[in-house]
């Protein structure tokens, strides 16, 4: 199988953080692509031209990385980072959720000031733009509270898809500094990024 993404990617960091904390990894072949390339690879299998992408043994594909995530969590028993039903599967999945919308918000800003010439760019739809990070952020950073794991007192997709989240705003705006606003949460940040799948994926230019 191979799997189309890039090395800046939040949303193809989760799943190769997945997949490292999952121990398929192996199974898996990484290609980094430009999606802002004249004919970037993945639009040759995603119509909508989005990473990641993953290419199965049968010649179909998946897109999305939530719905790459829930495919490989089904490869492998190892690593139960997703509860199998009820409201903790859930909630562990709300997280991700919240975690994406904070991203997508984040990934049209930078679009915005990246992408569009500097009198064509709309302050009044970065700022709307920007209001969702702040809030998106601000409800992680309460509902974390003093816990050392998002959801179940233990590591789950939850924490894969918040710091991967958290490491972009790092990567992308670090004059944001979230973490002096809410200390809480740049601790656990922190400790978490001490793991080995997410030192092996720290986003790269």
């Amino acid at each position: 199988m191979r799997l189309i993404g890039n090395l800046t990617s939040p949303y193809a960091r989760k799943v190769r953080i997945f997949l490292l904390e999952k121990k398929i990894d192996f199974d898996f072949d990484f290609v980094t692509d430009d999606v802002f390339a004249k004919t970037p690879l993945v639009s040759q299998f995603n119509p909508l031209g989005k990473i990641p992408c993953l290419l199965l043994e049968d010649g179909k594909t998946l897109f999305d990385s939530r719905v790459i995530i829930e495919y490989v969590n089904g490869l492998s028993p190892l690593g139960q980072l997703i509860p199998k039903e009820g409201r903790e599967r859930a909630e562990v999945k709300c997280w991700e959720a919240l975690a994406d919308g904070i991203l997508d918000a984040g990934v049209l800003v930078r679009l915005e000031k990246v992408l569009r010439p500097i009198e064509k760019q709309s302050e009044e739809q970065m700022a709307r733009q920007w209001g969702k990070v702040t809030a998106g952020i601000a409800h992680a950073a309460q509902h974390l509270g003093q816990n050392e794991f998002c959801e179940q007192k233990t590591f789950t997709l939850a924490d894969i898809a918040l710091c991967s989240c958290l490491g972009w705003f790092d990567f992308r705006f670090p004059e944001y500094r979230w973490g002096d606003q809410h200390v809480n949460l740049r601790e656990y940040y922190d400790r978490m990024i001490q793991r080995p799948s997410f030192i092996s994926t720290v986003p790269k230019a």
